[in-house]
């Protein structure tokens, strides 16, 4: 018997111009979560940063772009190398969390939806695309692709566009060290529909929400700098708190997503961690594959693009995957029938897992 199941037929991303090295902080002015200025030299407060993140470098978005602009460009590209009738998408679904901010208006815009404007830029007249937005944190990609699963198993939709963009340059806080973690940039794949015997596609996934003493590990607060006037918000991280607990959850969510697909960690080809922290990354996988009784995870099984991309929340992953697929990563090919295992973590805290086997 076949069964409808949803493969990924193509992908796009973009990278934007502006590259931001570790050196550009040497001039902040850097306070801690108590308001007090830290004490360290930058230059000492930037290593250590380093160390602990694996961020050399990220991509900022030129002043006259927005999110819904590089969302724009990453569907293009997806649908381009897809060879998709544009007017056949049955949905377009773009994750972010912060809407469009402008450079010289720094407030979250969500009307219309950030998908009714790609939708309106890449000259969709078929009113039978459905448009919306997907808030769940940095994790929101990857429920993007979830729910489009839903609709594709389900009978309800064909060709579904899930796209992930963000500027988190527009709400970092140039006076707390964490942002430098963040970054810019947006990434799209279409999901298609094909009715087969064989285990292709997206096999298996799983969703969970941490809402309890979880829920606040981001948010938005003031300016760490107590002589700032302005009255803006900003994202803000317990970022200990986060890491303690996503190595509890994380590993254990893959784990159960893996069990569901009836799959041992041995047959899996590539992780695809959203990219929040190398050493949280690092230790994820560490603690996954010790659930499985291994002591170690295999060499080059987890492609990183953190180092020269940052953090750009729900961009990271489609962006991460369309550099796998298109070889833009040295050292990694996406081969056919290779298991492929996505996972995100992000504000909420939401956290989810995908398990992907690419068609033959």
């Amino acid at each position: 018997m076949k069964y409808k199941k949803s493969i990924i037929i193509g992908s796009g991303s973009y990278l934007p111009t502006r590259k931001v090295t570790n050196e550009d902080f040497m001039g902040h002015v850097f306070f801690d979560q108590d308001r007090v200025r830290l004490p360290n030299k930058n230059e000492d407060i930037i290593n250590k940063f380093e160390q602990i993140t694996g961020i050399r470098e990220r991509r900022y978005v030129t002043d006259d772009l927005v999110a819904s602009d590089i969302a724009f460009f990453a569907a293009e590209k997806a649908l381009i190398s897809s060879n998709t009738d544009r007017e056949t998408l049955d949905y377009i679904i773009v994750a972010h969390n912060f809407g469009d901010i402008r450079e010289d208006n720094p407030r979250s815009e969500f009307v219309p939806a950030l998908a009714s404007r790609v939708k309106h830029r890449l000259g969709i007249a078929n009113p039978k695309t459905v448009t919306y937005d997907l808030s769940f944190g940095c994790a929101g990609w990857l429920q993007g692709v979830i729910q489009a699963d839903y609709y594709i198993r389900s009978g309800q939709a064909a060709n579904v566009m899930i796209i992930g963009a963000e500027t988190l340059s527009r709400i970092c806080d140039p006076h707390d060290r964490d942002s430098m973690i963040y970054a810019d940039g947006a990434g799209a794949i279409i999901l298609s529909a094909v009715e087969t015997t064989e285990r292709v596609g997206i096999l298996e996934h799983e969703a969970q929400s941490y809402t309890n003493e979880l829920a606040f590990v981001l948010e938005m607060g003031k300016s760490n700098n107590p002589g700032y006037s302005g009255d803006r918000l900003f994202l803000k991280m317990q970022g200990r708190k986060l890491y303690e607990q996503a190595l509890r959850i994380v590993p254990a969510i893959i784990k159960e997503c893996m069990d569901k697909a009836q799959l041992s960690i041995d047959e899996v080809d590539n992780v695809l961690i959203h990219q929040a922290n190398n050493k949280m990354d690092e230790a994820i996988l560490r603690e996954l594959y010790g659930l499985y009784g291994r002591k170690y995870a295999p060499a080059g099984i987890m492609p990183m693009t953190i180092s020269w991309l940052g953090n750009s929340s729900v961009a990271t992953l489609p962006t991460l995957y369309n550099l796998l697929v298109s070889e833009k990563i040295e050292g990694y090919t996406l081969k056919k029938g290779s298991i492929v295992v996505f996972a995100a973590v992000g504000a909420g805290v939401n956290i989810n897992a995908l398990v992907y086997r690419v068609p033959d």
